[in-house]
């Protein structure tokens, strides 16, 4: 029977990343309000401002945040839970950095060819598909995307250096 404090490997306790998001909300919640504050948080002849709603949306957001931040501060030497496993955060790891290239790559080659590289590196990476399945599918669902939303659909979607060589 294993309790809470046991470790079956190396693992990354709950109060960094609780402390982290906590911190990231607060700012979120203090942008919210000042940006809220610039644009009025009044009432007009004809209703709320532009910021009324948002004022007390940022409100809220810091207040919880900020309650959580503290929360874990202070429970920072008592706290031993874990979040997780080192080898789990490898595991996350395997698809947010190539999901994050992904996202990056879009502004500059387009949608297309990022999205073919990314499929067709999940393909081979965490697959078990063939070189020819991974080239098949990594190239034909652009394509279909491309036909289905640019030419049915008539819905531009952001397009690349190839794709203006192409006469796109």
């Amino acid at each position: 029977m294993s309790t809470e404090s046991e470790t079956p490997g190396p693992a990354l306790r709950r109060r960094g990343p609780e402390a982290g998001v906590a911190l990231l909300l607060l700012v979120i919640g203090l942008i919210v309000i000042v940006d809220s504050l610039r644009v009025g948080i009044e009432w007009a002849d004809d209703g709320p401002r532009a910021g009324y709603f948002p004022f007390f949306i940022g409100c809220l957001l810091s207040l919880s945040s900020g309650w959580t931040l503290v929360r874990a501060l202070l429970s920072w030497r008592e706290e031993t839970a874990i979040f997780s496993e080192y080898s789990q955060l490898r595991d996350v790891a395997a698809m947010a950095i190539p999901l994050t290239v992904f996202v990056a790559a879009v502004p500059f080659l387009g949608l297309y060819v990022p999205g073919a590289l990314l499929i067709g590196y999940f393909m081979r990476r965490h697959g078990t598909g063939g070189w020819l399945a991974t080239l098949a599918v990594a190239i034909g669902t652009p394509i279909v995307f491309f036909l289905i939303f640019e030419r049915w659909f008539l819905v531009p979607l952001a397009k690349g250096p190839l794709e203006a060589w192409l006469g796109f």
